[in-house]
């Protein structure tokens, strides 16, 4: 009997248990499911790395383009004489599939090599007009890791060599959704425009939905000068006819500025010339054979600047 009274008095507390309200009830929250992680599909990592020789404004600018991209990877050194093939190897050796490679020579000029690692295709650009964020100086901001909105130009779906090369700025620049190191918020947009042949790449915080704008840096611009049918080697499928290397461009400017010399030179060569051959000149040949009438005109003169020297007020002496 007194089994079946704690019986009836346990089932009458649990009916006034579910009566209560939920909103009184206290629930912990460790009672709570843990959230599942989202699946992250697009496993897109890119290896960041420069050559020997580069110097400071190119490294400085490697880094902007590496906080660009939070699931980058930053690789060391090479050394100018190794083969650009054994990127592909470091790529496998750090679990890459893409490979942003900066290139120095003489300390001047920057190449950089973006490709799709093993396979291919891969692009050679010579890097112009660098201003790093540090310089700059711009009002823009955004979050580290934040992912960005990619912006291209009508010109990349015109012409095919420049819509291939935007494929392959989306698989590089675009941060893989759910990534682990990036944040799950979308506040600066990366542009990609075509002018004179060049692209001109600019890096700008979303300040509001309206399409308010502020530049973050940095600035450069990407000549593109070959594309390669493999990673680093291969068949040309498209050359740009228009590319000059830097090397003939500053060899031009040498040769204009010795002409413009040598033409200076001729010029008064000639001016001493002309005085030893020309005899004296005299004043009737100066003042058109009317001499009284330029000898008036500079009385005048005269005269003038007298009176306005005689207007002018005195100052008074100070006394000792």
């Amino acid at each position: 009997m007194a089994k079946k009274k704690e019986n009836s008095k346990a089932k009458k507390d649990d009916s006034i248990a579910k009566k209560e309200d939920p909103k009184t009830t206290k629930v912990r929250m460790s009672d709570d499911p843990v959230p599942k992680k989202e699946r992250w599909v697009n496993r897109q990592r890119v290896l960041v790395m420069a050559t020997r020789g580069i110097s400071y404004t190119h490294r400085h600018m490697m880094k902007d383009v590496e906080r660009l991209m939070p699931h980058s990877r930053h690789g060391n050194k090479m050394e100018r004489k190794e083969n650009l093939n054994e990127v592909n190897e470091i790529c496998a050796l750090r679990n890459c599939n893409k490979a942003v490679l900066f290139e120095g020579r003489l300390q001047r000029d920057l190449y950089m090599w973006v490709s799709n690692v093993p396979v291919g295709p891969s692009v050679k650009f010579l890097v112009e007009s660098i201003y790093t964020s540090g310089e700059l100086k711009l009002t823009g901001n955004c979050l580290t890791g934040s992912r960005p909105l990619l912006s291209f130009d009508n010109s990349f779906i015109e012409h095919p060599h420049f819509s291939l090369l935007r494929e392959l700025f989306v698989q590089t620049f675009g941060v893989p959704n759910h990534h682990p190191k990036s944040q799950p918020f979308v506040d600066h947009v990366l542009t990609f425009s075509v002018l004179d042949n060049r692209i001109w790449c600019r890096n700008y915080q979303i300040i509001s939905e309206q399409g308010a704008l502020a530049e973050i840096g940095p600035r450069y611009v990407l000549n593109p000068i070959k594309i390669f049918e493999g990673s680093f080697s291969g068949a040309t499928l498209w050359e740009n006819p228009q590319y000059i290397t830097p090397a003939k461009t500053r060899r031009a400017l040498v040769q204009y500025k010795t002409q413009k010399t040598a033409h200076r030179k001729e010029q008064k060569i000639r001016r001493k010339k002309t005085n030893i051959e020309n005899p004296e000149i005299g004043e009737n040949e100066i003042y058109g054979g009317n001499t009284e009438h330029m000898a008036r005109r500079i009385m005048k003169r005269e005269a003038k600047k007298g009176s306005n020297k005689s207007s002018q007020p005195k100052k008074k002496q100070k006394m000792s």
